[in-house]
């Protein structure tokens, strides 16, 4: 069985008195949550702050990005020994603000999950169409194209370490989120081309989480989906109540 992953991706928001508000009030409301895992991904400014706060409960750390070289003159960027100093555990990979505002591209989302997991950091990588490829009948391609453009050449082993979120583009943000259906039909795609690159056996253990306008109300239809393994939320992570209930989500036989 796989443990589903519940995580917050802040994005660029919270300043670091911000970010120990939520933090203190997602504690306060987290209660028993043994049978899930919860991780929050705060700015680079907050990650010392929140590790501080964050050391000894439930709540995982992770990064939002992270560059491919432990060190050296790359200005702005930060590395993956700098994010394990201050105590992270996963970094989210080749998210779709990444790749279409910052320009980057298959081949540097790839060296970003190598390098995460060569310094035992848990890459989450987002994969994801936009609305026109959609439209033009392209998603199923395009999201493939990408799961296979980054994992291509790592062993089972390293797949098997490799959290993937199928983040859809045009539902990021906008409020519009791809019904259950139609997110487990690609969550079912991308855990078949997870077998057929790693074997049927690791791909069964490998979390695909679902985002794009992930709330409270939907949470629990999204969930209920075989293939779906948790969510990275966005907005919806801002505020602890919110957060807190998609933590909390119900299970069908509840």
């Amino acid at each position: 069985m796989r443990t589903p992953l519940l995580a917050g991706n802040w994005k660029m928001y919270k300043t670091t008195g911000e970010a120990r508000e939520l933090v203190e009030g997602l504690l306060h409301g987290l209660g028993d949550v043994g049978d899930r895992k919860v991780l929050v991904c705060p700015p680079f400014t907050a990650l010392q702050t929140v590790r501080d706060l964050v050391q000894g409960t439930p709540i995982a750390l992770g990064a939002q990005d992270v560059y491919i070289e432990p060190q050296g003159a790359f200005t702005g960027a930060i590395s993956p020994v700098m994010l394990r100093d201050l105590g992270c555990a996963y970094v989210i990979v080749g998210h779709s603000e990444r790749r279409a505002i910052f320009g980057e591209g298959d081949e540097l989302i790839g060296k970003k999950v190598r390098a995460a997991l060569a310094h035992d950091l848990t890459p989450i990588l987002c994969v994801g169409e936009t609305k026109p490829q959609r439209d033009a009948g392209q998603a199923e391609t395009v999201v493939i194209a990408q799961v296979r453009a980054a994992l291509t050449g790592m062993t089972p082993e390293q797949i098997g370490r490799i959290v993937i979120a199928y983040e859809p583009v045009w539902a990021i943000g906008t409020g519009d989120t791809a019904t259950p259906a139609d997110a487990q039909a690609m969550h079912e795609t991308i855990r078949r081309i997870l077998g057929d690159m790693a074997g049927s056996d690791t791909a069964a253990t490998i979390n695909i989480l679902y985002g794009g306008s992930v709330k409270p109300d939907n949470i629990d239809d999204l969930m209920a989906q075989p293939d779906i393994d948790g969510a990275l939320v966005g907005g919806a992570s801002l505020k602890a109540d919110s957060f807190l209930r998609i933590v909390h989500f119900l299970s069908p036989q509840e």
